[in-house]
Parts: C-alpha cells; sequence; structure tokens
C-alpha cells in the first residue's frame, strides 16, 4: 500500500480506469462474437452487426484499450470473413 498521498490516488485512478476498460472490452468482445454468430448463421442484419463490431474496434483503438495494429487485423479478419459469406 503506497504511502505518499499522490501515490494513494493514482492507486484509485488506476483501478477506476481498469474497471472502465474492462467493462468496454467485454463491449467489444460481445459486438465481435456477434457478428461472428451472425456471419455464420448468414442472417440477413449481417452487415449492420458486423458495421457496428468494426465502429467498436475503431472506439477502442481511439481510446488505447486496442493497440491500432490489434485493430486493423481484428478489423481485416471480420471484414474478410464477411465479404467470403457475400461472395
Amino acid at each position: 500500500m503506497p504511502n505518499i498521498k499522490s501515490a494513494k490516488k493514482r492507486v484509485l485512478i488506476s483501478k477506476a480506469n481498469y474497471e472502465k476498460n474492462k467493462a468496454y472490452r467485454s463491449a467489444l468482445r460481445t459486438a465481435i462474437k456477434k457478428a461472428d454468430s451472425a456471419i455464420d448463421a448468414k442472417s440477413e442484419d449481417m452487415a449492420v452487426v458486423v458495421n457496428e463490431a468494426v465502429k467498436k474496434i475503431d472506439q477502442a483503438a481511439t481510446k488505447g484499450i486496442l493497440h491500432k495494429n490489434n485493430a486493423a487485423r481484428k478489423k481485416s479478419a471480420l471484414v474478410t470473413r464477411f465479404n467470403k459469406v457475400n461472395a
């Protein structure tokens, strides 16, 4: 446990940020899973769900939750699967 006042504050802030990032990461994973299942099922709203997942991935990269290359890789894989099913 830190003794310095600023270090105590940093512990609280980092815990709060961890919780926010954890929730956002969970929502991101859920969106990607929904898109994957929509692609597998070849549902009619597949394009909408994939676009939402891509949007979430972009937002996560902007917020620093994902590295930009990781985000690009995830988007590429998702859109490639979507295009294979659509073609």
